[in-house]
């Protein structure tokens, strides 16, 4: 947050749509702190809303046809084997979620390519491929392999995703 309002993420929509975003994954990090699966359920729909308001920066900006299309090649077949493997291990209270959060995590992908493939902005894609990634460890670790190994892996994806987004703003 403090690097996004330092790139002056107030004075643009597409910062304040940035901003937004951050702040709702910083509520969903707060949220996902506790273990019981109301807090984790609030938590996924707080990530699944700071996704989508990166969805509407990126629409801000501005997006590449072509990448759009392209990016569609690899992140829908991702998303498809992200909740292929997911599918045996989520309880049934938490399918529905699961499905929605990764719709939305993958359309942010999708539409980070076609922003960045807009403007040539390969940290804004990694940024949010970063995301993707390190999403994925906190899916492991809730629901198929609980440990250490997926938050050593996964937060530091999570910190420099966000810091990758939040650059964005100093070269908007």
């Amino acid at each position: 947050m403090a690097a996004a309002l330092a790139g002056d993420g107030l004075a643009t929509p597409y910062g304040q749509a940035v901003l937004a975003g951050l702040l709702l994954c910083w509520l969903g990090d707060v949220l996902l702190i506790p273990h019981g699966s109301r807090s984790f359920r609030l938590g996924i729909a707080s990530f699944l809303l700071g996704h989508v308001a990166f969805v509407g920066a990126f629409l801000l900006r501005g997006m590449a046809p072509l990448g759009v299309g392209l990016s569609l090649l690899g992140v829908v077949p991702a998303a498809l084997l992200a909740l292929r493997w997911l599918a045996p291990h989520v309880p049934a209270g938490f399918r529905l979620p699961v499905r929605a959060y990764v719709l939305a995590i993958s359309l942010m992908v999708v539409c980070a390519a076609g922003t960045a493939a807009a403007r040539w902005d390969a940290v804004l894609l990694a940024g949010a491929l970063l995301f993707y990634v390190s999403d994925l460890c906190v899916a492991r670790d809730r629901f198929v392999a609980p440990g250490f190994p997926n938050r050593a892996v996964g937060l530091p994806l999570y910190y420099a995703a966000t810091l990758l987004l939040a650059a964005t703003l100093w070269r908007a």
